[in-house]
Parts: C-alpha cells; sequence; structure tokens
C-alpha cells in the first residue's frame, strides 16, 4: 500500500510574524527633523468631518462622541480596500503595535506602525471650549513613509458639533525596490489623499449604525476594520514586509 501523502503544512501568517518584531523597532525617522521643526520635504495634511451633533455640554456617554471614539480606537474607520490593521487585543492603546497592510492591485505592502501619544483634553478652540480625545502613531523601520498620523474626536462644547479630524506629516521613506519606489512616486500621494476621504466618510456612516466590538481570533489578533474580507483576487496578490526597509538591513 503506498503511503499517503502528507498534507502540506499551513503558511506562517507574515503579519504575525512582522508584528512580533515591532516592540524593539524604532522610529524611522529623525523627530528634530520633521514638523513642526522642520516643513521643507514633508506633506502636511488636516482633514475634518462633521459626524452629528449632541447637546451644548460634555459629551454624552452613549452619544455620537463616543461612539466615534470607540470605532476611532479600534480602526474601524479605515477604508479595508486601501488599508487594513492588524493588532493584539486586550492591550493598552497607547504603545499599541499595529502592522498596516497596504493594498493596492494585487500588492500587500506590510508595515509597522505604533501608537505613541494619546491624548483626552479640554482645551480652548476658535468656536469655544472643545473636548478632544485621540491618539497619534509613528511610523517604524520598514514602513515605505515616515511621519505621524494623529486621529481625533472632539467636541465643540457651546455648539454641540462632533468632528472627527485627521492631522498628519508624512513624506516617502527610502525604497530600495526601483518598481516600488516609482510606483509610491506615481500614486502614493493619491492613494494617501483617497485614504483619507473614505475614512472619514466612513465614520460618518459608522456612527449611526449599530456597535460592532471587534474581537481578536484565536491568535489574539484583531484584524480591522470588523468584517473584512478577502479580496476578487487575493489568491494572486504579493505580500511583501519591510518594502521602506533601509538596504541590506
Amino acid at each position: 500500500m503506498l503511503p499517503t501523502p502528507r498534507r502540506p503544512g499551513r503558511r506562517a501568517d507574515p503579519v504575525v510574524g512582522l508584528l512580533d518584531t515591532l516592540a524593539d523597532r524604532p522610529v524611522n525617522y529623525d523627530e528634530a527633523a520633521a514638523p513642526p521643526a522642520v516643513t521643507v520635504g514633508w506633506h502636511q495634511d488636516r482633514r475634518v468631518a462633521v459626524l452629528g451633533r449632541e447637546a451644548p455640554g460634555e459629551p454624552a456617554a452613549d452619544g455620537v462622541f463616543a461612539r466615534a471614539v470607540d470605532l476611532v480606537n479600534s480602526y474601524e474607520f479605515s477604508d479595508p480596500a486601501i488599508v487594513r490593521a492588524a493588532y493584539r487585543a486586550p492591550g493598552d492603546l497607547l504603545g499599541r503595535a499595529m502592522v498596516l497592510e497596504g493594498r493596492f492591485l494585487l500588492l500587500r505592502l506590510l508595515m509597522g506602525v505604533r501608537v505613541t501619544d494619546r491624548h483626552d483634553e479640554l482645551v480652548e478652540g476658535p468656536e469655544g471650549p472643545e473636548r478632544r480625545v485621540g491618539w497619534s502613531y509613528q511610523t517604524l523601520d520598514g514602513h515605505i513613509e515616515q511621519g505621524r498620523l494623529t486621529y481625533e474626536v472632539a467636541k465643540l462644547l457651546d455648539a454641540g458639533r462632533v468632528e472627527f479630524r485627521i492631522i498628519a506629516h508624512s513624506r516617502r521613506a527610502p525604497i530600495a525596490n526601483p518598481i516600488l519606489r516609482l510606483g509610491f512616486r506615481v500614486f502614493g500621494r493619491h492613494t494617501q489623499q483617497r485614504f483619507y476621504r473614505n475614512a472619514l466618510r466612513r465614520l460618518q456612516v459608522l456612527v449611526g449604525e449599530p456597535a460592532t466590538a471587534p474581537r481578536p481570533g484565536p491568535d489574539g489578533i484583531v484584524r480591522a476594520p470588523t468584517g473584512s474580507r478577502p479580496g476578487r483576487f487575493e489568491a494572486w496578490t504579493v505580500r511583501i514586509v519591510d518594502a521602506g526597509a533601509t538596504p541590506g538591513r
């Protein structure tokens, strides 16, 4: 009798492999040579969308503001056709390491970021006092971009208006692969702007729908946004890890 062929083992998930390396990775740029100290060569963006209104005063416990904060903290606002995220849960938001999967045609670019700041503050804004809650991540070694991105939910306490704000500074990181380098130069900024627009629109919709708390899989990793499915041609996609890594690293 011929032996039964062995089924091939399951391939290691590169998302998990990359996530396990991020705790010790440094930020991939010199913060002293970035905005606000240095602005030449950097894109600086600020995008705002109105999410709804509440009664004047501090945010309601179950209102638009609170729902938006939960959605932003779990990265549900991202357009899954452009960027998806993976992170371990439970765990603190501050210090959270995330693998971002940038999706362009048949390419899947896996990149690391870390949440390095979190804020919950009452500040005086142009239209009066504001409650602002949000967090920022910075790009890590291996990312195809360099910079810092802040997601913030703000309530204008006098007017009751609730806003979602994306505030960022970024630039292209060194990319060794000449094809990827050319592709990022041609399509990178356009894709970045599309991501901002879609994130704002998506959160405007999500705050009006029943909340679905993200759940980690058996490996303890949350994959966001919730319910993201493989693309039609996922079997033919190419995953690239650390496209922005320093050559020879």
